[in-house]
Order: structure tokens, then C-alpha cells, then sequence
């Protein structure tokens, strides 16, 4: 008889979102006059620039004829893709990425799961608490997190790095020794950031501990402040010990296009192997590649025309965060994030539980949220808000928050 994978099996409830998911879908059911607005599931509203649709425009008129058609590409992705994110991404910040570094994929998400492939199931794992879930779930369902603990709300061989209050939502190094390291800057969900500083403590961290740091960096396009670094290649040290994942999901609107990058230096090794060549074998052996026509579009973000088109969409997501940020805050509600980032962590009101909060809201508001509860046991007591939504709505939706509490 076949057996299955039974670390899925230890894997509590369901998935964070499809659980908010859920609970929306039920409460619509029951209330189907309620005009809900969703402040919760981080996908964009904004239409694609017109840089980007004219350039995939005119990769389907090339893949009708028989000069221009394109079957399967380099599963690493198109080099001229490649060599615009080499360019626009790294070079223009001074930084020296090369091509052969960068692996294009179908989403950051896939590779903070899949990254895990290239890793033994005996590595120790640190997360930041509270963390995006996919981190935690896809190392348990490999069996790297051990069992999971139902009163703590923890699993037993995971290292939690605590990003509350008190620490400024930052991890600090912990003392028990990890060998893979999940950093996210901007945090999903605090909105949190690190600075060059914070950040050289942990590449140091890891070169003397020979710790391989997985840097989540989906959100560097909504950073303002000078002193926090859009990669963490600008700190010295880190093409020794890090890997970096981006995205065009939230840069460029491409959540329904799935478009993203890795980048593996060349100078990492681990064991003897260079982590480049192991994440390259697993690729070619498990991916076929982004299609043609959406990486023609993820390149020409890094047009003029492009660049300044889709800063014009994260402008206006960034006015969403600072509706919601100073408009709660001005109800007398506390408020991180938002600044550097396009995420909301509202602290709940008079210590009401995550899922409360989320209940009484979506019933008296009508608006939907995402409970801190279910990105780690440090995230209790919050919820999350993203400014990924209509401008008006996102106003609207303020106000009816606001009114809960006059």
C-alpha cells in the first residue's frame, strides 16, 4: 500500500488564507446584502501598465509566426530578462549581480518553498515570529520542523525569533545556533524593516556560524528610507552567506502573471557544493520555465516609460497605507508599518484575541482583515491591513473601522 508524506498530516487546520477565505465566503452566505471590503489577502487591483502590455502585445504577435515563436525557453529564464534585472535592479544600486545569479521563476512564494529542495532535512530552521506562513509550513511538510505544538501554537524544531513591540518587530540572532535563516524586509505582515546595520549583524552572524540566510525582499520597491538597504547584497559579506528572492507580483501587478527571481551568488558553497549549480539541477529537473510572453513583460518594467509607470501604481498604494495608518491612528487605534511597506499591523484594541477582532470587524464594519494569530504565536493581539485595494474603498473602509470605535 502507497504511503503518503505524514508530515502533511501534522499540518494544523488550513492554510491562513484560505481560512480568511473561508470565513468571508460563510459570513457572505449568511449576510448577502453585506458590501464587504477586503483589506485582508495582499493581491493588487491595479491594472497593468501599458509599458508592459504593449510589450506582451507584441510577444503574442510573435509567437503567431513561425520566426518568432518561442517553445520552451531556459528554465534559468530569457537572458534578456535576466540582464535587465542584472541592470535595473542591482547594477543601478551598485551592486555586482550577475546573470548567471539570477534564476527567473513563477513566483517568490514557490521559491521560499522550493528553495528548501537544495537543503537536508536535519538543518536547523529560524523563522521570525510572527513570519508568512509559508515559510514555516513548507519546512514541515519536509520534516524539518519536527511536531507541532498545539498549546504554543509553535513547532519543536524550529527556531522563533520573537519581532514584537519591544524589539521594534526586528529578529535578533538567537542562541541557539540555526543553520537556515528566513529574513523578510519589508515584513509581511509587520511592515517592519531592517536597516544596513541590522542587517550587516546578521551577514556577519552567518558567515561565522556557517548559516545560510533565505532573504525575503518581495516588498523592496515600497521602502523610502534612506538607511534600509533594497538587497541585501549592498551589505559586505552577504554573496557568502545569502540568497535573495523577488518578485514582480507586487512591483509590477503581476500576481495573475507570476513572474519572480532568486538570486544564488556564485560564492556561496556549502558542503563543498556550490548552492548556484544545486539550485540550477533542481530547476532544470522540476521547472520548465516562465513563459515567454510574461518575461517580454516583466522586461519592460525596466523601460523609462515602464519605471516611471509602475511607480506611479506603488504611489498610489503607498497613499492606501497612509490612509490607513493615519486614520486609524487618529481613532485612537496603534499602528506599525505602513511607512516602508504596504502592510498595516494594527495592534488590537483592549487586548481582543486575533480571530475576535476579525470577527467583530467583518460583522460590524464589514470589512475583512488578516488575524496576527495565524503568522505565529507572536502575532497574537494583531491583525493585518494591506493598501493593496481601491483608493475609495480603501478610505471607505477606514471609516467604517473608525466608527466601531467613536
Amino acid at each position: 500500500m502507497v504511503k503518503v508524506n505524514e508530515n502533511f498530516l501534522k499540518l494544523p487546520g488550513s492554510y491562513l488564507f484560505s481560512e480568511v477565505a473561508r470565513r468571508i465566503r460563510v459570513y457572505n452566505e449568511s449576510h448577502p446584502g453585506a458590501d464587504i471590503i477586503k483589506l485582508s489577502i495582499g493581491d493588487v487591483t491595479r491594472p497593468l501598465v501599458p509599458a508592459v502590455i504593449q510589450a506582451m502585445h507584441k510577444a503574442v504577435d510573435e509567437m503567431g509566426t513561425a520566426e518568432g515563436f518561442h517553445g520552451y525557453g531556459p528554465e534559468q529564464g530569457y537572458e534578456f530578462l535576466r540582464e535587465a534585472i542584472a541592470r535595473g535592479d542591482y547594477a543601478a544600486r551598485g551592486v555586482d549581480i550577475q546573470p548567471g545569479e539570477i534564476f527567473v521563476s513563477d513566483g517568490a512564494k514557490s521559491d521560499c518553498g522550493n528553495i528548501g529542495d537544495i537543503f537536508g532535512v536535519d538543518n536547523i530552521v529560524a523563522v521570525c515570529d510572527p513570519v508568512y506562513p509559508v515559510y514555516v509550513d513548507t519546512n514541515a511538510m519536509a520534516g524539518r520542523a519536527g511536531e507541532y505544538q498545539e498549546e504554543l501554537g509553535k513547532w519543536n524544531r524550529l527556531i522563533y525569533m520573537p519581532c514584537v513591540e519591544e524589539n521594534g518587530f526586528s529578529p535578533e540572532p538567537p542562541k541557539e545556533i540555526p543553520d537556515i535563516i528566513y529574513l523578510c524586509s519589508p515584513n509581511n505582515p509587520t511592515g517592519a524593516v531592517l536597516t544596513k546595520d541590522q542587517l550587516k549583524v546578521w551577514v556577519d552572524y552567518a558567515n561565522a556560524h556557517g548559516a545560510v540566510i533565505l532573504y525575503d525582499s518581495a516588498y523592496e520597491c515600497f521602502i523610502t528610507s534612506d538607511n534600509v538597504p533594497h538587497t541585501i547584497f549592498e551589505v559586505e559579506g552577504a554573496r557568502t552567506c545569502a540568497i535573495e528572492f523577488r518578485s514582480f507580483s507586487k512591483t509590477a501587478g503581476f500576481t495573475g502573471n507570476r513572474c519572480a527571481y532568486t538570486v544564488v551568488p556564485m560564492e556561496l558553497e556549502r558542503g563543498g557544493a556550490k548552492l548556484n549549480s544545486l539550485w540550477n539541477r533542481r530547476q532544470c529537473t522540476k521547472f520548465n520555465g516562465v513563459p515567454y510572453v510574461v518575461q517580454r513583460g516583466a522586461a519592460a518594467v525596466y523601460t523609462p516609460e515602464g519605471r516611471a509607470q509602475i511607480m506611479a501604481n506603488i504611489d498610489y498604494y503607498r497613499a492606501n497605507a497612509r490612509v490607513i495608518r493615519e486614520g486609524l491612528t487618529a481613532a485612537g487605534l496603534t499602528c506599525f508599518g505602513g511607512t516602508d511597506a504596504p502592510y498595516i499591523w494594527l495592534k488590537t484594541p483592549n487586548g481582543v484575541g486575533s480571530w475576535d477582532f476579525f470577527d467583530q470587524v467583518l460583522d460590524r464594519a464589514n470589512v475583512a482583515t488578516t488575524p496576527g494569530a495565524g503568522f505565529g504565536p507572536s502575532g497574537e493581539g494583531y491583525v493585518r491591513l494591506t493598501a493593496f485595494g481601491d483608493a475609495d474603498a480603501t478610505k471607505t473602509a477606514v471609516e467604517r473601522v473608525c466608527n466601531m470605535f467613536k
